[in-house]
């Protein structure tokens, strides 16, 4: 596929399509995505018929219609189209959620003082906000948790970087790694 340059606003509509797609399974009608970007439906309708022309979105007509991301949207914004994911428990202010996160980068794990992450998530993180503490974990595989505080968001990528103040994972008595 074509490098396609998205601007910011289209990134974020095909960011938000794609969390509310995923979060419901089911077309994702203009009203819904306005609401969620705080937009006018008109112009969410109109980006979305650009969207639909390059091809990373898909109009389906009906009462339950609405839009649905396309495999390329999902490639466009590094996203993996995952039908059955694993949860990591997001305790954010102490509440918990339940959220899927793609990945975690230790951006700069050579300094000597201090430790940042940016926490990639499937859903929206449009209610966190910098200065929460946050604990991501355990994760699936090896029950890696992350506890810090959140230092910035960037909402249309769904990632949240986080000033790492304490990494917590089980020491294995069996060092062979799993197949």
């Amino acid at each position: 596929m074509d490098e396609i340059d998205l601007s910011n606003s289209q990134r974020l509509t095909i960011t938000t399509l794609i969390n509310e797609y995923q979060a419901t399974g089911e077309p994702v009608n203009a009203r819904a995505l306005a609401d969620e970007t705080d937009r006018n439906a008109g112009t969410v309708r109109n980006q979305m018929r650009t969207l639909t022309s390059i091809g990373l979105a898909e109009g389906i007509a009906g009462p339950k219609g609405g839009y649905e991301p396309t495999d390329a949207a999902y490639q466009i914004l590094g996203r993996q189209q995952l039908d059955d994911t694993e949860t990591v428990t997001l305790a954010s202010e102490y509440d918990r959620v339940d959220a899927t996160v793609d990945e975690i980068d230790f951006t700069n794990v050579h300094h000597p003082d201090l430790c940042r992450a940016q926490l990639h998530f499937q859903q929206s993180v449009r209610d966190l906000e910098e200065g929460d503490p946050i604990v991501v974990g355990p994760s699936p595989v090896s029950s890696l948790v992350v506890l810090g505080k959140i230092t910035a968001i960037e909402e249309t990528n769904n990632v949240v970087i986080v000033d790492v103040e304490e990494l917590q994972a089980p020491l294995r008595d069996d060092p062979s790694p799993s197949s």
